[in-house]
Order: C-alpha cells, then structure tokens, then sequence
C-alpha cells in the first residue's frame, strides 16, 4: 500500500474507530467531549487569558491530559506517558549518544525539542543545559528535561496544539505544553514495579503525594524515587570496529550495550498559595531533582592504539556516567483590582546541571611517553570528572487581565510584561579528561608501542578543557496585548501582539489571529493565522568541545565551534539570528446526537533561518577553508548557523465516544496525528562554505523522516464497580535514516498494544497490573544496509528509535489514597 492510499485508509478508520475500538488512558481530548458542564477538568490556563474558559469555547485545539490518564498508561516517566497519550508528542528513545542517553528529545507535531515551551502552572519552565550533538532527533537543539518533573506532582497537562510565540514568547512556533502541579487536599502513595520480556530494564518507583488545605491557603507536597535498570538489545558482534573483539574461544561475544541507560531519580516537588486578605494571594511552586545515570560508549578491542592492553588485556568498554540536578523555584503574588480586573507579578528561577564522568576507561597519551619505541610513562586514571553544562534561567512577569466595556459587550483584554536572564557555563574536566600527555604540549609527539601516535582526552567522551570554559549571560524583555471578542454570540475573535528584544539576537514583533464560529450547537469551525519566532539559545551561541586528534600524522584540534568565538568569524559564519516562522491552521469540531464527538485540525508551519549544527567539515571543503584550519591548528570544524528552512503541514483528528458495555461505562477515543516536513533551502551562511556540505542529505532525511509521519492512539477504558479496563492500539509509523552508514534505509510502521486491568480492593486501595507492548514488538532489523554496524551487535538500527527496542513491559502498581 502507498503512503497516500495509507493516510487516506487510515483517516476513514478514525472515523469508525470511536464507535468500536477500546480504551486506554489516553488523552482525554477536552475540546470534543459531550459533556455540558464545564468541570474543572475542562477549564483551561493556556491558549486564552479568559478566566474560566473551557476548551470547548476555545478558537485553538488544547488537548487535556488528566492524572489519572498519565498514571494509566504504566509509565513511569513523565515523557513516555505523554508519548503514549498525546500522538503530536514524540519523545524518542536513544542509544550510545553521550547525554542525550539520560535526558531524551521531546518534540511536538515533528520539530526540534526547543521549538516547543514548556510551561509549568503556567509559567515558563527554563531549559536544559545539555545539547543534543550526536545523531540523534533533534540534534544541535537544547529542549526541556520534562523528566525533571514527577508523575506523582502532576494533576494535568494541557498541550496547545498551535503557534502562540505572540502570546507566551519566544520557543512556542509548534505549540505550548503546561504542567499543573496537584493542589488538591489528601494525598496518595504509590508504588509500581515491573520490567522488561527480557527480563532487564526492572523499574522501582515509589511516590508518595501529601496536600493540605487551610483556612487561608494550601499546600501540596511531593516525594518520589525511581530506579531503572539498563537495558541492552546488542546482539552478538559478527565484525570488529576499533580493535580486536573476538572472545578468547573465538566464538561472537556481545560487546555494545544497546538500550536504555541505568537512571536512578530522586524528586522533591511542591505547589502553595497563601491569600494575604480577600483579594490578594501569595504563591509558590517549585521542586528539586537529580538523576543518576550510566551509559557506554563504542567497545575498543585487543591490538587497538587506544586500548592498553597491561590495564584492559580483552579490550575495554568505556563507561559514561552522568548526573542532572535540576532546581526550580517560582513565587509571585496576585489579586484584585477595580472593575473586574486582575494581576499577577512574578520571578521564576530554573537551575539544569549536567555533569559527566567516564570510567573503566583510559587517557593514552596519559599512559605513554614521548619516545620513539612507545616506552612506558606511567599509569593513567581510568576514571574521571569530564565537566559540566550548567544552564540558569530568572524570569519576571507582570501580567494584567480584565474587560472593557465596547457598546456593551466586553472585550477580554491582557496585557504585560517580561524581562528574563539566560545564563550558560561550561566548566571544565579533570585534566586526564581533556589533555594531551601529562603536560599537554602538543610540540612533543606521543607514540603508543605499536608506533600509532596516542590520541589525548580519556576515552569516551572527552572532557571539556580550560578553553571551552564559558560563564556567560543574556537579557531579554518582551511586552504583549491578548485580546478576545464575541463579535457575535457565535463569533469569537482573538489577537495577540508580543514585542522582544534580546540583547545579542535582537528584536522581533510577532502576531496572533484567531476565530472560532458556532454554525449551530453541534457543529463549530476554528482557524488561526500566526507568526513566531524563536530566539537563538545560550547553548547554541556558547557550547563548544574541541577534541584533540591526530590528522594525516599531526596532532589537531577537532570539535564543536562557539557562535561567539572569532574563529567561527574567519571561516565566514556569523552571528546567530532568530529563527521566524508563518503558522495557518484550520479546524472543524462537529458533535453527535448520540455522543459522538470528532475534531479535526489542519496545520502548516513555515520556519524560516532554523538553528542547525552543521557537518563536521576538513579541508575538503576548499582551499581557503583549508589554510583557515591550518591557522588555528584545526583539523575539522562544525558550527551553528541558521541554514534550514522548512515547511511542516499536517492534520491532527481527535474523535470520542462515551457508551456503556456489559452493565460499565465505556470510553472510546481514537486520535491520529498525521505530519510532513519538507526542507524547502538550505542556506550557506559563509562564502566558504556549499550549502550541501554544511547541512547534506544525512540531516535532511532526519529532519524529513526521522519521526513518524503517522501516530496514532486507538483506545478504550472501561469501569464496571471496582473494574476498570485499559486497551490501546498505538501506532507509529515508518522512519528513515542515513547516519554513520550513509545507506538511506526505512523501518515499517508499527502497531503496539497496551493493556492494564485495575481493581478497587476499597475506595482507598487500587491495584493495577499491566503490559505495555503487550506483543513484544520490536522494529525492523537493520541487516546488511546497517553494515559495518549491524555487524557489530546494532541489530535494530541506531540513529532513530520512536518507539524503543526494549520490547513487552509488564508491571504491577498499588495505589492508596488519603
């Protein structure tokens, strides 16, 4: 079947699907429900300023995604439960990519992790300090760490499915995501355990949620600890890559660990409000988290120049071993004001630490003395502390809503301000970790035994040197108005206009429209058109990690340029520039006399200038490109620059039905995400440069067909006295990619099935047990496209897994509520 013919079959399957597939907890998808009354469950924070808007009168798609759905889905970790429940959300699983092992690329409807915002209680959350360089989705993008945030705190998420820079600023061109932290009274503790088929990945978590409310306020607490186990879906290594891999008997021995990395998380979250008198509150929200994790990276075998046989005589596998700490911490205070109207003033500040450090592993030029024959020098650490990333973000907003009265009907109006710091610091390793010999004079070579010239930096991921050391700052200040009208009792019609200015990328002016019209009670359309814009990050204007190797016999320095630094300047790369984007999308929401529901949203985002790292390039690229290496004792160079422009249309179809089943309620949701991004220029910002070069097909094809096209959640819950059913079908559609092989090749699209059962022993104590990839589905097998590395134990592939290659899951969950 053709892609086309596919899309086509499978939009008219979502159309019957609600009426006869079962339930999951997948995202309840508030804008389509049949129920009249506006529950708190329905009223929305994000997309209108109004308060006590429902997303069934907003003019944007604002899918909600409760608790209760999030716990059902037996995941643990906040990033994959939303994958589960909410099909424009991707949160890709990564292998042998350095940090981005630990905090994993969350993306929404296909675009890079940071061209999404991430709100928490509605209030910017900052970023991570980690950017993603290795050949994983989203590389040369800093996201969110939306692991930092536990399951247990969170009472909802909502997932704006629209461009709204010119309401919430920049990084919102594909949407905007808020966690509501749970203020509710009572509390719970949670436990669940489970782990894979294969026996690995065991995962523990505990949570325990505690909330109290007072006469003049409340306060809710949360403590959670979760422990995941690795694991490793390497096969055995048919070929060697680096060295001699064979075992001792001569028979294929595994020597990669491909899969999840070993994390143990530990949270303290909180959410509180204390009214100072009737019309004024004081709050505050915020928590703490670190996360240990442990990876590896490629194994060097026997007779390897890196590999010193009197400490590691079968080779070695190097150990990466990390740490994020983050640290969050929001207080503002709000109240009334005269006719209605209301303020809000606040400072957020966000703390993401990324520390690395390898073990079981070697500095050669450590190891060896500067001495024709190779002679021995000494011994060398096989451990070390490589440096950290640290990113710091303070956020001021004051913000003010209310009505005006225009020939007696009211304009919903708000208005406000920002002004936000960003701070990046690379702080550098042990010198083991970065240097070359014990004195790291690049004028003395330094031969290993077999006469290879020994490499500097310890194995595996090389630490960050005093040169790559940064502690910098950027300001930024915005100013927005977010109005919205009933032009008519069935006409709603919403603008936004934001102004910012950032200090080293400049300013921007970006703009909102939106309508929403009631043909009838049944039957409503919706439409925006946009503009946006995305601020360069610190990460991208300041990270840099220069490596030294040996080029053609002679020691040079290879890696990552700062956007800052005037080297990037002699090779013809400038400074980076915003990122602006033109976003229409239309929608139509119809409703059933017997309950059924269908929304279906068409969008298309044009993002002009997008921030990308580009190609490793060598003097290859030409002859003055060359002589600029020479001069500063480079032997490659990669940058960030603004060359991609893209175009990314789509249609997201959300359809329910509520019925009843063998004397239960049953639920049923179907929800499709369809999606396509093509590269429509790649832009040479130097002379010296082609444009091929500096971003070629391998990054094009990851941009294009990297994530799935298509995904899609078909579900069902049913609740039948103390029973409660879980079933979801989610599908996620081919990928493609070339990286490391260089060989275009596509994985098929896959269905996977979840299914948990659930009983209330009393109305305190609920057990859950379940299977998620209930058929032990994995992707397809690379084979012989993926050589030399399929031949090394990659047998799923490498640079792209959506939905992971851990196969079945099973778990048991026990819930007690107070």
């Amino acid at each position: 079947m053709s892609r086309a013919s596919f899309k086509l079959g499978y939009l008219a399957l979502s159309l019957s699907a609600a009426l006869a597939i079962p339930n999951t907890g997948f995202a309840q998808q508030a804008d389509v429900n049949a129920e009249s009354d506006e529950s708190m469950e329905r009223i929305v924070t994000l997309g209108s300023r109004v308060n006590g808007r429902t997303a069934t009168e907003s003019a944007s798609p604002i899918d909600i995604i409760s608790a209760e759905q999030l716990v059902n889905t037996g995941a643990t970790e906040l990033g994959k439960a939303l994958q589960m429940s909410a099909p424009s959300f991707n949160f890709s699983s990564t292998t042998i990519s350095d940090g981005s092992d630990i905090i994993r690329p969350a993306t929404l409807r296909g675009l890079n992790p940071d061209q999404v915002l991430v709100l928490v209680n509605g209030k910017r959350r900052h970023q991570q300090a980690l950017v993603n360089v290795q050949e994983t989705i989203g590389k040369g993008s800093a996201g969110y760490d939306i692991n930092a945030i536990p399951i247990t705190a969170v009472a909802r998420v909502e997932i704006l499915r629209d461009g709204a820079a010119a309401q919430y600023g920049s990084d919102a061109i594909a949407g905007v995501i808020n966690i509501t932290l749970k203020s509710s009274d009572g509390g719970s503790i949670s436990a669940e355990v489970g782990q894979t088929y294969e026996g690995d990945g065991e995962v523990n978590t505990v949570g325990i949620n505690f909330g109290k409310e007072f006469d003049k306020g409340f306060f809710n607490g949360t403590l959670e600890y979760r422990d995941r186990g690795m694991t490793n879906r390497a096969a055995p290594a048919e070929a060697s890559l680096i060295g001699d891999w064979s075992s001792p008997s001569g028979d294929p021995v595994v020597r990669l660990h491909i899969g999840d990395a070993d994390s143990e998380n530990l949270y303290a979250w909180f959410n509180s409000g204390f009214n100072l008198n009737s019309s004024t509150e004081l709050y505050a929200f915020g928590g703490v988290s670190t996360r240990d994790g442990g990876s590896s990276g490629f194994f060097r075998g026997r007779g390897h120049p890196r590999t010193i046989e009197a400490i590691y005589p079968d080779g070695f596998l190097p150990k990466l071993e990390t740490e994020a700490d983050d640290q969050s911490l929001a207080v503002g205070i709000r109240g009334d004001l005269p006719n209605a109207w209301l303020w809000d003033a606040s400072v957020v500040y966000g703390k993401n630490e990324f520390g690395f450090n390898s073990s079981n592993s070697a500095n050669v030029s450590w190891y060896y003395e500067p001495h024709p024959d190779g002679g021995i020098y000494g011994e060398t650490p096989t451990s070390a502390f490589d440096g950290e990333l640290v990113f710091e973000q303070t956020t001021f907003n004051l913000d003010f809503n209310g009505t005006v009265d225009i020939d007696n009907e009211l304009l919903y109006l708000a208005v406000g301000l920002e002004m936000r710091q960003d701070g990046y610091e690379i702080n550098p390793g042990d010198p083991v970790s970065w240097a070359y010999g014990r004195t790291n004079d690049p004028s003395v070579e330094i031969l290993t035994p077999s006469g290879a010239g020994a490499e500097a930096g310890i194995q595996g991921f090389p630490g960050f040197s005093p040169s790559q050391a940064v502690d910098a700052t950027r300001d930024s200040y915005g100013a927005y108005v977010d109005a919205e009208y009933y032009v008519t009792p069935d006409f709603l019609l919403a603008g936004a206009l934001r102004y910012e200015d950032y200090d080293i990328a400049g300013d921007n002016i970006s703009g909102k429209l939106s309508a929403r019209y009631d043909i009838d009670n049944d039957f409503s359309v919706r439409g925006t058109v946009a503009t946006g814009f995305r601020a360069p990050g610190v990460q991208q204007i300041y990270y840099s990690q220069v490596l030294t190797n040996i080029v053609n016999g002679t020691l040079v320095e290879t890696g990552t340029i700062a956007n800052d630094d005037e080297v990037a300047r002699q090779f013809g790369i400038n400074a980076l520039e915003e990122e602006t984007s033109e976003s229409v999308s239309l929608g139509l929401i119809k409703r059933f006399n017997n309950g059924f529901d269908l929304t279906m949203d068409f969008y298309q985002i044009n993002i002009d200038d997008r921030i990308v790292l580009s190609e490793s390039l060598t003097a290859s690229v030409g002859a003055e490109f060359g002589e600029i290496l020479e001069e500063n004792n480079l032997g490659a160079a990669q940058f960030f620059t603004n060359s991609v422009d893209t175009k990314t249309t789509g249609l997201d179809v959300i359809a329910s039905y509520p019925t009843e089943l063998l004397d239960g309620n049953l639920n049923l949701t179907a929800a499709m995400s369809f999606m396509n991004t093509d590269v429509e220029q790649v832009n040479s910002v130097s002379s010296l440069i082609p444009g091929e070069q500096i971003f070629n097909d391998t990054q094009i094809l990851r941009l294009e067909e990297g994530q799935p096209s298509e995904k899609a959640t078909l579900s069902g819950d049913w609740t039948r006295d103390a029973w409660n059913v879980n079933l979801a079908l989610n599908y996620f559609g081919p990928v493609e990619g070339q990286a490391f092989t260089g060989v275009r090749h596509e994985w098929d699209g896959k269905w996977l099935t979840n299914l948990s059962v659930g009983y209330d022993f009393t109305s305190n104590l609920n057990v859950r047990v379940g299977a998620n990839n209930l058929f032990d589905t994995y992707p397809d097998e690379w084979g012989s496209a993926g050589s030399p590395f399929s031949d090394a134990g990659f047998k799923y592939g490498w640079e792209t897994f959506p939905f992971g290659i851990n196969g079945g899951y099973y778990y048991a969950r026990l819930n007690y509520t107070f």
